[in-house]
């Protein structure tokens, strides 16, 4: 395993912002931390990292302890903060020589010329970091994590600040380290996690409340099952509903419904069916599956 977490709780005066935290994050994942504003993903992130100590609880990087092995595990783990700190007054090939420097690497040049490559860096590589706009800032950030090499690439909210563009570019970069390196990354855009991770982790106050693959995290809440039937012609809403487990019928445009149901019935033979004793021919019948965002705002919305 790469990332194991256990029993992580970190308190703030009389503020609790992570309560008893367990995680495994295996090698080559590439794992979205969701949470709302305040929820203690910048906190996860920076205890992993080794910047901040728990309150509780034990933290492991590919078996280091973040507390008493911090310097190897700074040595195995890329960290791109939420701030994204950066010596505005020096050139960018001056950060990052200095950064590799700093991490004792050899070949400094060599290694520059491939983070600066690797994340489009190339055409603003001789400017001051102060004179680029935001989007090039993260991209100086993202190499200053990848500089190393490290086996682990944390990223706090990675994308802010960037163009359509530069989302897809770096979208398509950070999948591409996922192929060799364990990524860990925060985001509040939905799509851009469904885009990249493999796996979603929900915090909400502090605590785990979802954990899985993207594609099973319907299981985690009461979910309503949508089906959505378009017919050559129309029907009477009322027959419908009359099907063994339908719960609601809405008409949503020209011969065409949103059927709901019990999250355990499946209607579509029902539907089927239907159309066939009413000599009708479907021309669309599909099942509605539950978006992110959707399971994101029932697992977090307040009581």
């Amino acid at each position: 395993m790469s990332i194991k977490l256990k029993n992580i709780s970190k308190v703030y005066g009389k503020q609790l912002a992570l309560k008893n935290v367990s995680i495994t994050i295996n090698q080559g994942e590439v794992v979205g931390l969701l949470g709302p504003n305040g929820a203690g993903k910048s906190t996860l992130m920076k205890i992993i990292s080794g910047y901040l100590p728990p309150s509780e609880g034990k933290a492991f990087v590919y078996g280091f302890d973040v507390e008493t092995d911090d310097k190897k595990v700074k040595s195995i783990i890329g960290y791109l903060p939420e701030s994204n700190a950066l010596y505005l007054d020096m050139y960018v090939r001056e950060y990052l020589h200095f950064i590799a420097n700093l991490y004792g690497q050899k070949n400094i040049k060599e290694e520059v010329n491939k983070v600066v490559s690797m994340c489009g860096l190339s055409p603003e590589q001789n400017k001051k970091i102060g004179a680029l706009s935001k989007g090039y800032k993260q991209r100086v950030g993202l190499a200053q994590a990848l500089i190393h090499k490290p086996d682990v690439l944390i990223l706090d909210e990675p994308t802010t600040g960037l163009d359509p563009n530069q989302l897809v570019e770096i979208r398509k970069l950070i999948k591409e380290v996922g192929k060799e390196k364990t990524v860990l990354l925060s985001s509040h855009i939905m799509q851009e996690v469904e885009a990249i991770c493999s796996r979603v982790i929900i915090i909400n106050k502090g605590e785990v409340v979802a954990d899985d693959l993207t594609e099973n995290l319907s299981k985690y809440i009461n979910s309503v099952e949508k089906i959505l039937l378009e017919l050559d012609e129309g029907i009477d809403d009322n027959e419908l509903m009359q099907l063994e487990g339908v719960t609601g019928v809405k008409s949503i445009a020209l011969n065409t419904w949103e059927i709901q149901s019990e999250g355990t019935a499946d209607v579509r033979q029902a539907l089927f069916g239907l159309a066939v004793k009413k000599g009708l021919n479907i021309r669309s019948l599909q099942k509605v599956e539950n978006s992110l965002e959707q399971i994101f705002q029932e697992l977090t919305k307040e009581n």
